[in-house]
């Protein structure tokens, strides 16, 4: 329903009751305050984009750290068991690694997280347990011919599983407790006894 209202010139104003109030309420609103309103709308959803932004790039980041870990196992010199360094060129041999000297270049064989707990903080790979479960040698230390582990575990028996003894070594039961099964020939007829049976100064030859 349109109302009328008598103007000072005689003319007549209409009212038309059926706008609602925001509609005329917006409708008086200047033009800048509406502009207001559409920059505050873009600057929320600017401010939405950049927080979604945010949150793919910590995911991506999180998965980076959370990715499997990177193999360092190799073979150092004489195919011994060894430790990869950063450069992926680098391998040292395991006994290397935490031995409180920096073989790799920037230092990863002796970071906190790899020696923080021995043995327990090393990969398996690089580590050997001796028949004592309190004992524990580097996976490099297995069958090189010396008693490691005390009790000749890492030497003989099943648990090691080693070659016979080298070319470098000669087989006998050694009188000395450094030597399990094997001697070097660098010891044959030096004038003192290796070898409970002497073989090695009388048929062993350097």
């Amino acid at each position: 329903m349109n109302k009328t209202h008598p103007q000072s010139n005689g003319d007549v104003a209409t009212f038309d009751s059926t706008k609602s109030f925001s509609e005329e309420r917006d409708c008086c609103r200047p033009r800048s305050a509406r502009m207001s309103c559409t920059g505050r709308r873009i600057c929320i959803s600017a401010v939405a984009l950049l927080v979604l932004a945010a949150a793919v790039g910590l995911a991506v980041a999180l998965g980076l750290l959370l990715r499997a870990p990177v193999n360092r196992f190799c073979a150092a010199s004489n195919n011994r068991t060894g430790f990869l360094c950063d450069d992926r060129a680098t391998c040292i041999p395991a006994s290397q690694v935490c031995d409180s000297v920096s073989n790799c270049r920037d230092g990863e064989d002796e970071q906190e997280k790899l020696c923080g707990d021995l043995p327990r903080s090393l990969p398996g790979y690089l580590v050997f347990h001796c028949s004592n479960p309190a004992s524990w040698v580097y996976a490099d230390q297995r069958c090189n011919g010396m008693n490691d582990c005390g009790d000749c575990s890492d030497e003989m028996g099943s648990l090691a599983a080693c070659p016979p003894c080298g070319s470098e070594w000669w087989s006998c039961s050694p009188v000395l407790y450094e030597y399990c099964s094997c001697v070097p020939r660098r010891l044959c007829r030096d004038g003192t006894q290796h070898c409970l049976a002497w073989s090695d100064e009388y048929f062993c030859r350097p």
